[in-house]
């Protein structure tokens, strides 16, 4: 887990589990990302694993920590960082782009299909927080149809927020990454699961499995995502977006 401000909390909950269950513990927690998985590993003796998991979602918790910058919903510096402790925040990003570059990262990164006329405005703007990027979305939005509006929602809130959060960590490169390196951890037979949650997360994860099913790397493939059951939806909703595919070692 990157995360310095959250991984010591989880630490803290696990080793609590392990203590209250009196487990057999060999629990390692590492303060890297995904792209330092492989070495990780590695260099504490496991060359081969028979299983990875790996969640590329938020956690609750730094949505749920208003100072983070992940929520549009209450004013806050807009950061969107993992780690703050690296790379500049999603506000000191914007100030550098174009119109035309932010056009092209919200396509590239959130799909979204009315880039070109929020890029513009938040190029105007130059929106420093959370709210203030949402009311910069929010004045585009107020020029659509009633009917587009409906449709949209927040979407086109939360599409902004997603693809400044995938840049200013780098996720896709560490993805990418991460892809590559997991026929080398696994053992034959291994498996692996990864748990995406936006759609470019899930695009690299099938183009990856699928290429590797077929050059022989790995012997079955999740045909098609694993979706969580309605009432999951209904006890946690922000688990609506989850998507697991699965791969089996060959």
């Amino acid at each position: 887990d990157q995360d310095p401000i959250e991984r010591p909390k989880t630490l803290v909950r696990l080793n609590q589990l392990i203590e209250k269950f009196n487990w057999t513990s060999q629990l390692i927690v590492g303060a890297v990302n995904f792209v330092e998985a492989k070495s990780f590993v590695r260099q504490r003796g496991f060359p081969q694993v028979d299983l990875i998991l790996a969640d590329l979602g938020l956690s609750s918790m730094q949505m749920d920590t208003p100072s983070r910058g992940f929520s549009y919903k209450i004013e806050a510096p807009f950061d969107l960082r993992m780690n703050p402790e690296k790379s500049v925040s999603a506000a000191e990003a914007l100030k550098t782009l174009s119109a035309a570059e932010i056009s092209d990262l919200l396509v590239a990164h959130s799909d979204e299909p009315h880039a070109r006329q929020i890029a513009d405005q938040l190029f105007k703007d130059k929106p420093a927080t959370t709210t203030d990027v949402a009311a910069s979305v929010e004045r585009v939005m107020e020029k659509w149809s009633s009917k587009v509006r409906e449709k949209e929602g927040n979407a086109p809130i939360r599409r902004v927020f997603q693809a400044f959060r995938i840049l200013v960590n780098d996720e896709f490169s560490a993805l990418d990454k991460f892809l590559d390196d997991i026929p080398h951890l696994l053992k034959k037979s291994g498996r692996v699961a990864i748990l995406s949650f936006h759609s470019g997360e899930d695009r690299r994860v099938k183009k990856s499995f699928q290429a590797l099913e077929r050059a022989g790397v790995y012997s079955q493939v999740a045909a098609d995502i694993i979706r969580p059951s309605m009432e999951e939806q209904s006890s946690n909703p922000r688990s609506k977006s989850a998507k697991l595919r699965w791969a089996i070692k060959a």
